[in-house]
């Protein structure tokens, strides 16, 4: 799968699961031990927005993680979503763009952009007892991302611990969050 249409339909699944939280569930612990689900939240537009600001070539958000959510936040990840979408469509993955950690491939900067909305929005949907499931397309795609993207050095100052063994028979995503530290 096209990298651009995957981050797309990761998108449209973080969409759902985004949906899917009830307010009374914000203060809920996540798989991301150092954020509850409000934190994670915040963090995930966050990230979306600023990664869609660098690749447009504009002022890098100062704090991520602050990110200041809405009362609507399925519809604040859908507009902020389609906005990066836009830019990536717009700029296309030639040359370099700076997202928040120095200027880096464009290729690598949406790999990162798909990684992190995939990764969230599973410990989102973990957290808040949805199904976690990415479509295994997706998932697939995404793993090959994370292999490209998170190396040992990574790991270590990334937020993922080491990869967790699955069996053979593991689904796409279940593969995906053992290859990141995750419980599946």
């Amino acid at each position: 799968m096209e990298l651009l249409e995957a981050l797309s339909r990761t998108f449209d699944h973080g969409t759902t699961i985004v949906g899917g939280v009830t307010p009374d569930q914000l203060d809920a612990p996540t798989p991301c031990r150092e954020w509850d689900v409000r934190a994670l939240l915040a963090h995930t537009v966050g990230v979306v927005v600023n990664i869609g600001r660098g690749v447009a070539g504009e002022e890098l958000l100062a704090d991520m993680d602050g990110f200041p959510l809405e009362a609507g936040l399925q519809a604040q990840f859908r507009r902020e979503a389609d906005r990066t979408l836009a830019a990536w469509t717009k700029r296309g993955l030639e040359g370099e763009v700076d997202i928040g950690a120095g200027p880096m491939p464009a290729a690598v900067g949406l790999r990162i952009n798909l990684l992190d909305t995939a990764t969230h929005t599973w410990d989102l949907a973990r957290a808040t007892g949805q199904d976690a499931d990415l479509p295994d397309e997706i998932a697939g795609t995404v793993l090959e991302a994370s292999r490209v993207v998170v190396t040992d050095d990574i790991r270590s100052f990334g937020g993922f611990d080491a990869a967790v063994p699955v069996g053979a028979t593991a689904s796409r995503t279940d593969q995906l969050a053992a290859y990141l530290g995750r419980q599946p």
